[in-house]
C-alpha cells in the first residue's frame, strides 16, 4: 500500500501547548523518511484549529494532535465543509484526558497513533449536534469529575471500579436542580433533574463510562438523565445505574436519534470541553457525518462494540 498512501495529501494540525512533543516530531520525521508529505501546523489561539481546516483546501487526510478541544475545533472545520469536501480524520491524542480516542482504543503513544493515521482506513461515524453547536464525544451538565467523600466504598462492591466513579461524579454534581420538559421521540418528561450526559462516545470527565451503550455510527445520542438523589435512595440509585433503564426513579437513560430539552432557566453546558449556555437546546445525531480512522477492533463501532 506504500505506492497509495505516499499519494495523500496529509495536513496535521497539532496544538501549539504541545508543539514540543519530541515523541510527535520523532514519529512525524520517521512518516516522511520513508516518502510520507506531512504538512504541520501548529495553533497559537482558539479557533485556530477549525480554521486550518477550512483553509487547508483538497486534502485525503487531516491528523488533530491535541486534546478533546483540539479534536472537537477540527471536527466543527469539517463539518463547515461540503460532505464531499470532508478528508479522512485521524487523531494523535496528546491532551490530558483524551476521552474520545481512549474510547475509541486509539493508541496513546505518538508514534503508534499517528502509524494508525498513514495506514488505517477511514469508517463513516456519526457527528452530535447540539443547536448550531458540534461535539463528537459528549454533552454534559452539571457533572461532577471526582468522587466526593460522601460517596459509600461499599457501593464499590456492588458497582465495581467503572460505575463507583460515575456514581461518585452523579453524586458531586452541582446541586442545583434544572427544572423543565425533556422531550424525546416517544415521549415527553417534565420534572426537576439535570440532563446530566448526551453521548456519541462513552466516557468523559478523564475516563468515566457515562454511556456504556453508546456506539459512534448507530446515528443515536445516548442519553443519561439524572434527578436529586436522597441519601437513602443509595442504593436504589445504584442499581438504576446498572440497569440503565428508561424508566430509573433517580437515573434513567434512552438511546434517540433526537432529544430537546426546554429548561425554566439557561443551562450551562460542556460540549467536548467547551462551555455554551442554552436557553433551550435540541440534540441530535448527524449520521455518518465524517469518516475517522480507528483501530479495526473498535470498541465503540457497532461491529465490533463490547
Amino acid at each position: 500500500m506504500g505506492t497509495k498512501a505516499r499519494s495523500r495529501k496529509v495536513q496535521l494540525i497539532l496544538n501549539g501547548k504541545v508543539a514540543g512533543n519530541d515523541a510527535l516530531r520523532t514519529a512525524v520525521a520517521q512518516q516522511r523518511a520513508v516518502g510520507h508529505s506531512i504538512e504541520v501546523r501548529v495553533t497559537l489561539g482558539k479557533g485556530d484549529a477549525r480554521r486550518f481546516v477550512t483553509e487547508a483546501g483538497e486534502l485525503d487526510l487531516l491528523v488533530a494532535a491535541g486534546g478533546d478541544g483540539t479534536l472537537n475545533e477540527v471536527v466543527r472545520g469539517l463539518m463547515a465543509l461540503s460532505t464531499d469536501a470532508r478528508p479522512v480524520l485521524g487523531v494523535v491524542p496528546l491532551g490530558t484526558a483524551n476521552d474520545f480516542a481512549t474510547g475509541c482504543d486509539i493508541p496513546r503513544d505518538p508514534h503508534e497513533a499517528l502509524a494508525l493515521c498513514m495506514e488505517g482506513e477511514g469508517v463513516p461515524i456519526d457527528v452530535g449536534k447540539a443547536n448550531e453547536h458540534w461535539f463528537l464525544n459528549a454533552a454534559s451538565v452539571g457533572f461532577g469529575a471526582e468522587v466526593t467523600a460522601t460517596t459509600p466504598p461499599e457501593l464499590k462492591r456492588l458497582l465495581g471500579p467503572a460505575a463507583y466513579t460515575v456514581m461518585g461524579a452523579i453524586l458531586a454534581m452541582n446541586p442545583h436542580q434544572y427544572h423543565g420538559r425533556l422531550i424525546l421521540p416517544d415521549r415527553e418528561i417534565t420534572g426537576s433533574g439535570p440532563v446530566a450526559i448526551v453521548g456519541n462516545g462513552r466516557q468523559t470527565g478523564g475516563g468515566m463510562q457515562v454511556a456504556p451503550r453508546a456506539r459512534i455510527d448507530d446515528g443515536l445520542l445516548d442519553v443519561l438523565v439524572v434527578r436529586h438523589i436522597p441519601p437513602m435512595a443509595l442504593l436504589t440509585a445504584a442499581r438504576e445505574l446498572q440497569e440503565l433503564s428508561a424508566d430509573g426513579e433517580y437515573i434513567s437513560y434512552w438511546q434517540t436519534p433526537w432529544a430537546e430539552v426546554y429548561p425554566d432557566e439557561s443551562i450551562p453546558v460542556n460540549l467536548d470541553g467547551e462551555p455554551v449556555q442554552f436557553s433551550s437546546v435540541r440534540y441530535e445525531a448527524v449520521p455518518r457525518a465524517i469518516r475517522l480512522i480507528v483501530p479495526p477492533n473498535c470498541p465503540l463501532l457497532s461491529a465490533t462494540a463490547k
